[in-house]
């Protein structure tokens, strides 16, 4: 998979984040929104975003939702509500500015295929052997991205960016 030292992802396109370092670089604890706010913001986005100097929205709570969640209805759901929530944050602002999912326990969720880069999410139990089918559902598995962030050369990846997602 490639990887980026680019600033980018503080400012374009869709991230998940699970450094905390990396976090703090965009938002406070206090500008994060749930994922409520964020799925009943669709065809309603604020002309200013709480974090970055208006630049960025930061969202929590991704995991917990997937978590609750059989596998296929997690499927559903990330295929249809979040990924087309995503689509609409892209168009309102028309790739001009960045959409962050803090996921804390993402690195061990998020798996990656070194062969494919395909990324797939690991369940939480009872559904732990189970996993979904990440990279697909969301961005089609175009593996030209996406990009492992790093916030310097040899760090371990702090999270995952897509410039934009289709």
């Amino acid at each position: 998979m490639k990887q980026t030292l680019d600033t980018v992802w503080q400012r374009r396109g869709t991230s998940w984040l699970w450094d905390e370092e990396a976090r703090n670089l965009v938002c406070t604890a206090t500008e994060v929104w749930s994922l409520r706010q964020f799925l009943q913001a669709v065809g309603q986005w604020p002309d200013d975003l709480p974090s970055n100097g208006g630049n960025t929205l930061v969202v929590a709570g991704l995991d917990g939702g997937l978590d609750l969640l059989t596998p296929d209805d997690a499927e559903g759901w990330l295929e249809d509500a979040v990924k087309d929530a995503i689509l609409s944050f892209q168009g309102f602002y028309e790739g001009q500015a960045s959409l962050i999912f803090w996921l804390p326990a993402g690195h061990s969720r998020l798996k990656t295929n070194i062969a494919t880069d395909s990324v797939e999410w690991r369940c939480a139990a009872p559904h732990g052997d189970n996993l979904l089918a990440f990279g697909r559902i969301l961005w089609g598995e175009a593996n030209e991205y996406p990009q492992e962030i790093l916030l310097r050369a040899g760090a371990k990846p702090a999270g995952l960016f897509h410039l934009r997602i289709t």
